[in-house]
């Protein structure tokens, strides 16, 4: 069991030979946007992430289903599936099945399989001090997902998220597989507050995060402005901020944020100083964007430091 020896990873991970470890995850939640397609697509992307976050090829997906068939019609059902279907197959997956049940809310998912050279997989207990922080995906779609079902947002205003919630992690975590990275996480429920603070613990060091630098998609600060706060957001405050520095009180605004539960997020990545303009560089010439947010301090317990 190769989790005996790396316990800080994103999946679990089974070690079948040398050079081959066989890598699982699984995630399903309920509907964060009103369409059921880019909700499966959604869902999808996310359950896939643990997998790109530690340089695995994804190969098979279950589909796990929740459904109410006495209130929404089949073709709903359908949509959902088809969603899911369209990013398993982008991952250069295939669906191999599923299971569902009735229930009062809908619920979607995958349990995926994937593998992995056990002796580059990237966990979450390699950063080194002097690496550079980036991150793949911008900032706020638990704030912007809440607004839509408040029905404050529509999801023509929030498209620029949704595109990023569909959006595989497959180009960050290949290019981060070539170029050789010390650790990566992907960002989802725990915000980007408690994923990096998880890092900062794993790998016995202490994290800088530049808030000024934070990306964050069209919109989620202003709702963040009039209360629209998840409540997944108070629950990472409260659990995570007691583990922040912070030299110079932060915007309680970019709190918020850093607090944010992602859905489908980015990858957050630690990297060595000369390899920072090399992984850019790759990635751009995929069309992916990328945001230099921080940087590894010094040796310590785990801790994050937030600067402006």
């Amino acid at each position: 069991m190769l989790s005996q020896e790396i316990p800080f990873a994103d999946a679990a991970i089974y070690r079948l030979s040398e050079s081959l470890a066989l890598v699982q995850s699984v995630d399903f939640f309920t509907p964060v946007v009103d369409d059921p397609y880019r909700y499966g697509q959604i869902a999808a992307a996310n359950s896939l992430s643990d997998l790109y976050a530690v340089g695995a090829r994804p190969l098979t997906a279950m589909n796990i289903v929740c459904f109410p068939v006495n209130c929404l019609k089949e073709s709903i059902l359908v949509q959902i599936l088809c969603g899911g279907a369209e990013r398993v197959h982008a991952a250069g997956a295939v669906v191999a099945g599923g299971h569902s049940i009735e229930d009062d809310e809908p619920k979607y998912g995958l349990s995926v399989t994937g593998t992995v050279d056990p002796r580059q997989m990237v966990t979450t207990c390699g950063a080194r001090v002097g690496d550079q922080l980036l991150l793949t995906k911008p900032l706020g779609t638990g704030l912007l997902t809440t607004a839509l079902k408040g029905e404050v947002l529509t999801e023509t205003d929030i498209v620029a998220a949704i595109d990023g919630m569909i959006a595989l992690n497959k180009d960050a975590s290949e290019v981060m597989m070539a170029v050789g990275v010390s650790a990566a996480t992907d960002i989802t429920g725990f915000g980007l507050i408690g994923h990096a603070a998880e890092m900062a613990h794993a790998s016995q060091v202490a994290l800088r995060l530049f808030t000024s630098r934070l990306p964050v998609y069209p919109h989620a600060l202003e709702m963040a402005e009039i209360g629209l706060v998840p409540v997944g957001s108070h629950r990472n405050q409260k659990f995570y901020l007691s583990r922040c520095h912070q030299p110079r009180p932060v915007d309680p605004l970019l709190i918020d944020l850093l607090c944010d539960p992602q859905t489908s997020g980015g990858l957050l990545l630690a990297l060595a100083p000369q390899k920072l303009d090399g992984y850019l560089e790759q990635l751009r010439q995929r069309g992916v964007a990328a945001w230099h947010i921080g940087e590894v301090l010094h040796q310590t317990t785990g801790s994050l430091e937030l600067e402006r």
